[in-house]
């Protein structure tokens, strides 16, 4: 039997819940009352949330000036977040769309099998399931997961039906209160689920909400990056809106200042990066990115602004607020400086002395030069250069990761000159990040002693599949929001068009597999939803750019520290 749950009513009175509760057992007064009282949205165009950055929170830097390339992405940003007109529709849903474009025959399917995975509670929808593929064991591929949600999520906003998305940003929040054990063990009070499910009684007429913290996970791991996701996609809310009432309720602002009260603690990190173990993100599975990975340090950095918009300075605020700007100053410094990775830098690397002390020392991390794998020097063109996966001490990981670069690109946690760098990497590596199936979660693959030592032998990620290297289409919103930000639109609309050649056809798979990507994956679900959602999105913001708007963040002056130019950056 599972533990039970303390909740806090209106008049301040502690009750008791069971972590299972039904629509006849309990009164959730406090959080449904949100989801039916009238929600009108303000549409009226205000000033922008960040334009409420930290120019008006720290003190000035003095940044390098940017290149022709970097001018130019700003210009078309700053275009982009003029033009952004808040609750405006795709125009998908008809024969033809507003801005005059022919839609693909794929986007209707897209939009019907979306609908299709839509969940409902108590009347109301509340996400999309994983997948809808019966031809398998189910396992949680029914349940709604706070990730894979948000590519839905952006879908359903771009589309302008907002409601779907208030309701799980509120659905969600009621299931964070919840108390989180695990064999005897208390999570923090902040941490938001990884997935929840509504079970049906029909012979009680009830409905049960069952949550899964990582108690119920593969590897028993909490999911990091879903509070990270929750403040993005809340944020999204309301730029797409124009709303902000949902962001400024008190639950919601306390929501926010729970995810984050359990990143900014105070403890013994000598780094401002969020230490974490395997498992914690999209790569929910041993894959060597336990430490400092980049897919977390970007989401942690990504929310960390966002957060810093929407959160009221007021008593429980400002302390907050002020703990932000001092740890994103700290974070995109130490981001930009040691998890870059370019021509010169690689250079450097190989040729670094070891056994170094003092505050003088250049191979800050001890890093031993014979532990550069041979791909990496193959793999660097002369332009361009990456974020790598990790960096902790006597350690670089130097695989690529997709999620973690282009969230770097959005959130500008990579500077301008570095997000032309990623683009110009990508176009390089076309055949090994690409291929025939957009888009490589990570590369290159780990094989034979190296999976076996990193993985755990585990048969799943077998080398160029699932996570080992493996193609997700559901990467290419991502891609596509990175390309229209650094103004390479034409490098999404051959993505996108290698996909339309497969996608509806193998309908909708989770994976791809092959150095390629031409195989579907061995154990891939069909009807996938966030592959299904992430071509949606992909589509509607090559369609209506502006839509970048609510999932991009203009760069911050004041978090540009004076970095070393590489060759690479001269463009």
């Amino acid at each position: 039997m599972s533990a039970p749950n303390v909740d806090v009513s209106q008049n301040g009175n502690i009750r008791t819940i069971d972590s299972l509760f039904t629509v006849a057992e309990f009164d959730e007064s406090d959080f449904s009352r949100l989801l039916d009282r009238p929600r009108p949205l303000n549409m009226e165009r205000k000033r922008s949330f960040d334009e409420r950055s930290l120019n008006e929170l720290s003190i000035g830097m003095s940044p390098p000036p940017p290149s022709r390339t970097a001018e130019y992405s700003c210009r078309i940003n700053d275009h982009f977040e003029n033009m952004f007109s808040p609750g405006r529709r795709s125009g998908y849903n008809t024969p033809r769309s507003q801005m005059g474009f022919e839609p693909h025959p794929m986007v209707a399917e897209a939009w019907e099998a979306l609908r299709r995975s839509l969940v409902h509670f108590r009347g109301q929808p509340v996400g999309t399931i994983a997948a809808l593929d019966n031809s398998d064991e189910k396992l949680n591929y029914d349940q709604v997961f706070v990730r894979d949600f948000v590519p839905s999520a952006l879908a359903f906003l771009m589309n302008g039906e907002p409601e779907i998305v208030r309701n799980f940003l509120l659905k969600t929040l009621r299931l964070q209160s919840w108390e989180k054990k695990i064999d005897r063990f208390q999570l923090g009070e902040g941490v938001m689920p990884a997935s929840f499910k509504v079970l049906h009684d029909p012979v009680r007429n009830s409905e049960t909400l069952i949550a899964d913290f990582g108690e119920s996970a593969i590897g028993r791991v909490a999911p990091v990056d879903s509070g990270f996701w929750w403040i993005i996609l809340l944020r999204a809310y309301t730029k797409s809106t124009g709303d902000t009432s949902l962001a400024e309720l008190p639950e919601c602002q306390k929501g926010m200042r729970l995810i984050l009260s359990l990143c900014l603690s105070e403890g013994f990190d000598t780094f401002p990066t969020l230490l974490c173990a395997d498992g914690c993100c999209m790569i929910d599975r041993r894959m060597g990115v336990y430490g400092y990975p980049i897919e977390i340090q970007a989401l942690f950095f990504m929310a960390l602004r966002c957060a810093l918009v929407l959160l009221k300075q007021d008593v429980e605020g400002k302390e907050v607020v002020e703990q932000i700007v001092k740890r994103l100053h700290a974070l995109s410094y130490h981001m930009r400086s040691y998890f870059w990775l370019d021509l010169k830098q690689l250079n450097d690397i190989y040729r670094y002395k070891t056994e170094e002390y003092s505050h003088t020392a250049v191979n800050k991390f001890n890093v031993i030069p014979d532990s550069l794998p041979d791909w990496v020097f193959d793999f660097m063109p002369v332009r361009g250069g990456y974020f790598i996966g990790n960096v902790s001490p006597a350690r670089m990981d130097f695989r690529w990761f997709c999620l973690g670069n282009c969230i770097a690109i959005l959130s500008s946690l990579a500077t301008p000159e570095q997000s032309t760098a990623i683009m110009d990497l990508i176009e390089s590596r076309w055949e090994e990040l690409v291929g025939e199936m957009p888009l490589k979660v990570c590369y290159p693959a780990l094989e034979s002693h190296d999976w076996r030592i990193v993985t755990g032998s585990d048969p799943k990620n077998t080398r160029w599949s699932y996570h080992n290297g493996g193609s997700w289409p559901v990467l290419l919103w991502l891609l596509t929001a990175a390309c229209i930000k650094t103004g390479r639109p034409q490098i999404a609309r051959r993505a996108i068009e290698l996909a339309e050649t497969r996608l509806l056809k193998d309908n909708w798979p989770e994976y791809y597999d092959g150095t390629l990507g031409r195989f579907i994956g061995k154990q891939a679900r069909k009807s996938q939803t966030w592959s299904i959602a992430g071509y949606l999105v992909a589509k509607m913001m090559l369609e209506d750019p502006s839509h970048l708007g609510m999932i991009s963040l203009e760069e911050d002056k004041q978090l540009k520290p004076m970095l070393r130019r590489s060759n690479s950056w001269t463009f």
